[in-house]
């Protein structure tokens, strides 16, 4: 026996059993580090990035206090953005299997404030969202922290770069002071800590430098005339021809211009960035997700809390302007045992910033000229999925057997070619195959999904 086991720590064999069907067989670093202080009441401020495990580490022991019982808000988590916070929520869903009844509520802005009061009148245990949003409730009076045994601050030095000071100031101010605080963050500036002084008992600090294992990522930079950048960027995807990426960029700016020089040379693209509404946003993810779309160009804000199962390639179209990050792109593939890719473009002005990424790697970064693939690689192959877009969700009462059962049934489509559902509040993303999806479009409108019509459109 190691001290990596679940088995070690207080958890109940319900949930000992439902870490293990969910594949959680032993502990990460930060989790090893951080639930035995957890379970044992401590505040803590601990450094664990994304990948790291973080989730568990504080979602375990917030659900072992729980009261099922009680319909009134025990836990709050906060979040820099939207995407973390739904990830983040999901992932509790999870851990909350063994246990019946614990919901989760996502509040995050960017969507209608009306429909997220209805939720919280029906009760809640755990609360994720941003603080703005936060805020906004609790100006209202449609949330109450006031049984609140749980704070959990994640991805903090994001939250304070991006404003939020006040807001979490705020919110904590609203929160019992005899609560339990977690607080979470990939770097230790001056003003986590102030903010630690300020809201802490006594906190444990837990320091996990690593990201994850970067032995299964293959780094491969090369050297480029600024002119030449755009043109070997489509160089690499025809070299390289990685089934999906996630190209980043530096500026929203570089990001739309990448995005629609990719799709003017037959590579299907989507961008993410601020700018985007939240809604656009989402359909962007989904489609990544259900692969109608190979390739996703983004700022680093805009893909905070991304977190693609089995991406096999990230590309660096600019080198970022520092190394953590550089360290957190390149973190998106190459996770649990599978090997990854990682592909980076840089000019004669910018090796600077390349002796940076390696003093703090503390390896040498090697590169070569881009002139030296051949872009002779096949042309990139249409996304093998499309993704339809159905005007009803959660709150219709849909569910995916529903639309799988609509699509197999009524409509005549072999299940073989329906891909990921995903059903959301008001709206349902569905993935049928390239080769099926015009007739299963034209088979929706013309049919119905639990005896209701609903509008289909294809993004």
């Amino acid at each position: 026996m190691t001290d990596t086991l679940f088995s070690l720590l207080p958890l109940p064999e319900a949930q000992l059993d439902n870490l293990r069907s969910l594949g959680y067989l032993e502990m990460t670093a930060i989790q090893q580090a951080a639930l035995p202080l957890a379970f044992a009441g401590r505040d803590l401020i601990a450094q664990a990035k994304t990948g790291s495990g973080k989730t568990a580490a504080f979602a375990l022991p917030l659900l072992d206090k729980i009261n099922p019982r009680d319909f009134g808000a025990q836990g709050l988590i906060l979040c820099p953005t939207r995407e973390l916070a739904t990830q983040v929520a999901a992932e509790i869903r999870r851990l909350a299997r063994y246990r019946q009844n614990i919901k989760v509520i996502v509040l995050c802005g960017g969507q209608s404030i009306g429909p997220q009061i209805g939720s919280l009148q029906h009760g809640v245990h755990i609360v994720v969202g941003t603080p703005g949003r936060i805020c906004d409730h609790l100006r209202k009076g449609t949330l109450t922290v006031a049984r609140v045994g749980m704070l959990v601050l994640d991805e903090a030095d994001r939250m304070l770069e991006m404003g939020f000071i006040d807001a979490i100031k705020d919110i904590i101010h609203e929160i019992p002071s005899d609560r339990q605080t977690l607080l979470f963050s990939a770097t230790y500036p001056d003003d986590i800590l102030s903010l630690s002084a300020q809201f802490q008992r006594s906190p444990a600090q837990v320091r996990v430098q690593a990201l994850h294992g970067q032995e299964n990522i293959d780094q491969q930079l090369f050297i480029c005339q600024p002119s030449d950048r755009l043109h070997g960027l489509v160089k690499l995807f025809r070299h390289f021809s990685p089934q999906a990426a996630v190209v980043f960029c530096n500026t929203r700016q570089k990001v739309r211009e990448v995005c629609d020089h990719l799709e003017h040379h037959g590579i299907s693209a989507r961008a993410l960035h601020g700018d985007m509404e939240q809604r656009d946003r989402d359909q962007v993810l989904v489609q990544f997700r259900q692969q109608s779309c190979r390739v996703l160009v983004a700022t680093d804000v805009a893909a905070r809390g991304l977190d693609i199962e089995g991406l096999p390639a990230v590309i660096n179209f600019e080198l970022p302007r520092n190394a953590e990050v550089y360290v957190h792109r390149i973190g998106r593939t190459g996770r649990a045992g599978r090997a990854g890719l990682a592909l980076g473009l840089f000019t004669d002005s910018e090796r600077y910033k390349l002796q940076a990424i390696g003093d703090s790697m503390e390896r040498e970064l090697p590169f070569e000229a881009l002139e030296r693939l051949s872009g002779e690689g096949d042309t990139l192959a249409p996304p093998p999925y499309v993704t339809l877009c159905i005007a009803g969700g959660r709150k219709n009462k849909v569910r995916p057997g529903d639309v799988l059962g609509a699509l197999t049934g009524d409509a005549g489509i072999d299940g073989k070619y329906v891909g990921n559902i995903t059903v959301m509040d008001h709206v349902t993303y569905v993935a049928l195959a390239r080769e099926v999806a015009g007739n299963a479009l034209a088979r929706l409108r013309n049919g119905k999904i639990k005896g209701r019509k609903f509008k289909v459109r294809k993004l």
